[in-house]
């Protein structure tokens, strides 16, 4: 139960507080099984894995959830080549080309026949309110999946105005400051990774990795009028991670000094261990979260705004 990513959303305080019945509506949504002629369904399912009936963990002013996604596998491929063996033999048969709207018709033949007999895989996002706070933090760097996530709790909800980060400070900006004077806000280290753009349309980018971001070689890219639109960055000594200049964070690693911090002992049961992780996570990522309202000008919605 570490998430590996951030995707993050805000909400109002009367918002938050609007969510103490926020298991009753995505009871409603419980992910089905897909149909036989359905590509996908979308819905809710345990965080505590596919036997575990509760929808939510609930953690003092945490909620954490797991939207899913039951897709049918049917590569395009597949249906291109069986459409393709059909025209084949239909033109061989009839010695006459086959029209669009006739190939269309064959087409959905092959769909109807083929998507009930297809395999389905399913997907799960995790997310997290804090209640207190107003986060809602998605673990995916897609913001596709994201707003997903969003659009099917606002399915269940009825309304949900999240709203994505408004920094009042240029990330661009700063982290490119930061690399420039080797000056960090406190409790932020540079990492080792970072990605660098000429910001004009077709400019020059190059990417870092296991790199000293203090080197020469760094500060010629700079003096180019290159900008930092990714950063590897350590907090505190407990996580690294790689910010974007839209405030995603990727490749989240909570360090040796977090995970050591957890109990040994066997747990009871793997929701308890999930639970056990959950809390500490959460309590690490308020932090987090706390240093980029500082650094970044991250104001919460106020309660006109939902």
């Amino acid at each position: 139960m570490w998430f590996r990513n951030l995707t993050l959303f805000r909400l109002s305080n009367r918002t938050a507080r609007a969510l103490d019945d926020l298991e009753a509506g995505l009871e409603q949504h419980r992910l089905r099984e897909c149909g036989p002629m359905e590509l996908a369904t979308h819905g809710f399912v345990s965080p505590y894995g596919r036997d575990e009936e509760a929808l939510i963990h609930r953690l003092a002013d945490h909620t954490l959830l797991t939207c899913a996604t039951e897709s049918r596998l049917l590569p395009n491929s597949v249906v291109n080549d069986e459409l393709a063996d059909r025209l084949r033999q239909l033109r061989d048969q009839r010695k006459r080309r086959i029209g669009a709207r006739e190939r269309r018709e064959i087409k959905d033949q092959v769909l109807n026949e083929l998507l009930p007999r297809a395999f389905t895989h399913t997907n799960r996002v995790n997310a997290y309110f804090c209640h207190k706070t107003g986060w809602l933090v998605v673990d995916t760097s897609s913001r596709k999946a994201a707003e997903q996530v969003v659009h099917e709790l606002r399915q269940a909800l009825g309304s949900l105005p999240a709203v994505p980060m408004a920094p009042e400070q240029s990330p661009r900006t700063l982290m490119t400051d930061w690399l420039i004077s080797g000056k960090l806000p406190p409790g932020l280290v540079l990492a080792d990774e970072c990605e660098l753009r000429d910001p004009t349309e077709t400019g020059a980018v190059v990417r870092c990795r296991r790199q000293d971001l203090e080197s020469e070689e760094i500060r010629g890219h700079l003096k180019s009028s290159k900008q930092v639109f990714q950063l590897g960055l350590i907090f505190d000594d407990r996580i690294e991670f790689v910010l974007g200049d839209d405030l995603t964070v990727r490749k989240l690693r909570f360090l040796d000094s977090v995970s050591d911090e957890l109990d040994t002992t066997e747990m009871e049961s793997p929701s308890a261990e999930i639970g056990a992780r959950f809390a500490l996570m959460a309590l690490e990522l308020d932090r987090l979260l706390s240093k980029f309202e500082q650094c970044f000008g991250l104001s919460r919605p106020d309660d006109s705004s939902g």
